[in-house]
């Protein structure tokens, strides 16, 4: 099958010539990209004549849709009321799912706020835990949830706490966003040993099908010490920060692997994505 490439949400390039999101499957099936994950993070309003709308053009495209979840879901909050929410917004983000035709739904893992990492990873899991539950009492079975590595230092969700959730389910998939991590650990990803040391751990904790078949997002990202992740930037304007996607696409080549790579740079996702996706596609070609 082999990896698939497309932005998240709209570039600019796209923007200044379509008004509608119903523009983007055509537009990026033109551009060489296979996939478009649909941005629910600022809520889930995503009306049933869009979606069904979304869903056909994205069919006859050949393009494939995964939705991010709302930016304020927090699995590990201490108070009990936003973990509660926080499982509403999944629920609505399944529901958006579906109707979209989509597989994948992204969800933030949380913060450590005044607790220790085991605990917020504790809670996060009963909320994971509890959301996924009613996900298949409502019918969203075939919905697969993808936990997602997060960039600030003082957020639950590096690689091992993001595996530790995606041991929860069979059907769980990681959201490794390598521009996170790397923030995360001030510029840790130097090149291919760290990439494939990561890949190794995902493998150990979850087996080759679920690494085979991982959700990935990829910018580089500015970031702070001792913070982490400052903002997102552009492929041609990296400011010296990492990391770099040659060594990931080689690898991921080389290991015959077929995740889905969601391209989140500021403004030129969907260029990136195809810069991405022609390098992949020389290195399964050697």
């Amino acid at each position: 099958m082999g990896a698939r490439f497309g932005p998240a949400g709209n570039s600019d390039a796209f923007s200044a010539k379509h008004k509608s999101t119903l523009d983007a499957p055509k537009y990026l099936h033109e551009m060489g990209l296979d996939h478009y994950e649909y941005q629910c993070g600022r809520g889930v309003r995503v009306s049933d004549k869009l979606a069904a709308a979304l869903k056909a053009k994205a069919e006859a495209e050949g393009i494939t849709l995964s939705v991010h979840a709302p930016y304020f879901i927090s699995l590990s909050s201490v108070e009990k009321e936003k973990r509660d929410n926080s499982i509403n917004y999944i629920l609505q983000s399944c529901a958006a799912a579906q109707k979209l035709g989509a597989e994948r739904i992204v969800i933030h893992s949380g913060s450590c706020a005044k607790m220790t990492r085991a605990e917020a990873l504790e809670l996060a899991k009963d909320t994971l835990k509890r959301a996924r539950a009613q996900a298949i009492e409502q019918g969203f079975e075939n919905i697969i949830f993808c936990p997602e590595t997060m960039g600030k230092v003082n957020q639950l969700g590096d690689l091992t706490e993001v595996l530790e959730l995606c041991k929860l389910n069979d059907t769980f998939l990681p959201t490794v966003d390598w521009g996170h991590l790397n923030a995360r650990t001030f510029g840790g990803i130097k090149g291919k040993a760290e990439y494939e040391a990561m890949l190794n751990e995902m493998e150990n904790a979850l087996g080759h099908d679920r690494l085979s078949r991982f959700h990935s997002h990829f910018s580089k990202i500015m970031f702070t010490v001792p913070g982490g992740e400052k903002k997102h930037l552009t492929f041609a304007a990296n400011e010296g920060y990492g990391p770099d996607y040659e060594p990931l696409m080689e690898l991921v080549a080389k290991k015959n692997l077929s995740p889905i790579f969601v391209c989140e740079s500021a403004g030129t996702q969907d260029e990136d994505a195809l810069t991405m996706k022609n390098y992949y596609l020389k290195q399964l070609n050697k």
